[in-house]
């Protein structure tokens, strides 16, 4: 199996590609998922030259770039075609970047079917994947393919299981993996010190019960991607603290012996 280890911006903001890529590759990692967002160097609307330059440097790198790190969120209130815009505006960023996927998040409890219905034929065009994060409004692994199963079409909308969330919500890892079976199309690695406490620790420092979700995942060839919220904490340690822990525990499940 090859090494799918990557790490999210999120963990370094304002920080720019070139020093997270060079972070990424000093702990192991083969891919970076980009954070797009107004305040980091990816964002929505960046021009195609720029875009292009920051996939150049990434492949200088030998990073492989897991996933675009978005925040659409297809199942929010409101009119379909804000949400279908800003979809479209990433699956196109996600093309142009080299990126197989998007993350998007649910958001509510609007119907997301039309949404990812009217962008099915250019994730498709684009080979692009639309991974909806186990977050928010459907934080379980359940509930998060709900709102892609009905395409019967997981290579092209699948979800995103985050591992604190469905834990957090009351289902059990093995419920998780069993319940997304091909839908499940990536997998971050994260930990907290309790339900009741969101505030991030290094994985294998929480409750967050990593050693089954390591157990179930040894087989499955997906992306697996550190997660660190420094953006929303800043109080919290540098990247490089929670991402030794990340690949200690990565080794421990996913590197083949020999």
């Amino acid at each position: 199996m090859d090494r799918q280890f990557a790490v999210s911006t999120l963990g370094t903001p304002g920080i720019p590609v070139r020093e997270a890529a060079r972070t990424a590759r000093a702990h192991g990692c083969t891919g970076l998922e980009l954070r797009v967002h107004p305040d980091e160097e990816v964002h929505l609307g960046l021009p195609g030259t720029a875009t292009d330059t920051v996939r150049a440097l990434l492949e200088s790198e030998g990073l492989a770039i897991s996933c675009l790190a978005g925040y659409a969120k297809v199942a929010s209130p409101g009119d379909d075609q804000p949400v279908i815009d800003e979809l479209r505006a990433l699956i196109a960023l996600a093309h142009r970047i080299g990126a197989p996927a998007i993350r998007v998040f649910p958001g509510g409890d609007g119907d997301a079917q039309p949404r990812i219905a009217a962008v099915l034929g250019e994730l498709r065009d684009a080979r692009v994947r639309l991974l909806v994060e186990t977050h928010d409004s459907h934080p379980t692994g359940a509930a998060a393919r709900s709102l892609v199963a009905g395409f019967g079409a997981p290579d092209l909308a699948a979800v995103l299981w985050d591992a604190v969330h469905p834990w957090r919500a009351g289902e059990a890892p093995a419920v998780t993996k069993a319940v997304l079976g091909p839908y499940l199309g990536y997998f971050q690695v994260k930990d907290v010190a309790s339900r009741e406490t969101p505030t991030p620790v290094s994985p294998g420092d929480g409750a967050v019960p990593l050693d089954d979700c390591g157990e179930l995942l040894r087989s499955w060839p997906g992306w697996v991607s550190l997660e660190w919220e420094k953006a929303w904490y800043p109080d919290l340690a540098p990247v490089d603290v929670p991402l030794r822990a990340a690949a200690a525990w990565y080794d421990r499940y996913f590197t083949p012996p020999g």
